[in-house]
């Protein structure tokens, strides 16, 4: 056996449905597409959830809720996490410049700290919002909150 000579296993390689080339291919005439129809004409493409005239699926489940378009959510960071962040990356003030240039939140994220967990040191603090207990927590322990 040499590269000359190789060949695929038997049965294992079909040729082509050459369509549209003459009635002697065996494909010719209507093209395998059958007889008049929208399936039959060029430029035939059904549309998106189009199940043959019966109801679409979206169309007979009902409408159910409403997205508030008013509703503010806010990035969950509780004291221990903040905790991590000043000791890992040192920060004397943690503001949402910083988080942010940390890549712990995205640009237009808003930040409120709860008060799960612990503090060990004082954290100046500069925040969307912030739980009552854990601004009790941060100024117990020496530090300050600013609300942006």
């Amino acid at each position: 056996m040499e590269l000359h000579n190789l060949k695929p296993a038997k049965g294992s390689t079909k040729k082509k449905k050459r369509i549209a080339r003459g009635q002697g291919s065996g494909h010719g005439g209507t093209s395998t597409r059958g007889h008049k129809g929208a399936k039959s004409r060029s430029g035939y493409s059904s549309k998106r959830a189009f199940e043959g005239g019966q109801m679409p699926l979206q169309m007979r489940l009902p409408k159910r809720g409403f997205k508030n378009p008013n509703r503010v959510n806010y990035t969950a960071m509780s004291l221990t996490r903040l905790q991590e962040i000043k000791d890992k990356f040192g920060l004397a003030e943690i503001s949402m410049d910083a988080l942010y240039e940390k890549r712990i939140i995205k640009k237009n994220e808003l930040v409120k700290v709860l008060g799960g967990g612990e503090l060990t040191s004082a954290i100046n603090v500069k925040v969307n919002a912030i739980s009552e207990s854990a601004k009790a927590a941060i100024e117990s322990k020496g530090g300050s909150v600013t609300l942006l």
